[in-house]
């Protein structure tokens, strides 16, 4: 992919974009929200993917009318992503561009998921040593469709919003991305493998 010469870094959102998590994380929701008889249908996560632990709580909680132990919700549901690590695959096409990139231009991750399930998912697919910064919601005040991450991205970086790059795959990132004065390429229009 040919890059602007402006840019001097990329920044890559998770979930979605570098690794095919989604479905995991789907499967790890309905595990985690069983126990509490609150199990949506599957594709009722679909259009909520990119949404943090928190706000996706949120939106359960606002589904069935109730307040679920959000800490116990939460814990089930790393646990249950934590232990199916194994089953994901890198997204191809984004990977090659971080992958192509990698010591040409300063990369950095910008996820709204914890640094615990962030770290171990890049790790996991051996993406990890790609990227000079990761940055996870455990960084900010404030999850995407805020700009937070991407600025403390370009901050860590040490770069400015508008020499920066961002792959994402969700309406929140791509709106964070935005705010956040950057250019932004939508993975959804690459041509995947």
């Amino acid at each position: 992919m040919l890059i602007p010469d402006h840019i001097q870094g990329l920044i890559f959102d998770c979930d979605g974009t570098l690794v095919d998590t989604p479905p995991l994380y789907a499967r790890a929701w309905m595990d985690a929200l069983r126990p509490f008889d609150a199990t949506p249908e599957l594709d009722w996560f679909r259009p909520r993917t990119g949404l943090s632990e928190h706000l996706l709580m949120d939106e359960v909680d606002a589904h069935f009318g109730t307040t679920l132990p959000r800490d116990e919700v939460i814990r089930l549901l790393r646990h249950s992503v934590l232990t199916n690590l194994h089953t994901l695959q890198e997204i191809g096409t984004v990977t090659a561009i971080a992958r192509q990139h990698h010591g040409q231009r300063r990369l950095a991750v910008a996820s709204s998921g914890p640094a615990a399930i962030v770290n171990a998912t890049l790790t996991a697919t051996g993406l990890a040593d790609l990227f000079d910064e990761i940055v996870t919601i455990d960084d900010v005040p404030t999850p995407k469709p805020a700009p937070d991450l991407f600025l403390e991205a370009a901050k860590r970086l040490n770069i400015t919003p508008d020499r920066c790059l961002v792959f994402e795959d969700s309406p929140q990132g791509l709106e964070a991305a935005s705010r956040a004065g950057m250019m932004v390429i939508d993975i959804n229009n690459l041509e995947l493998p």
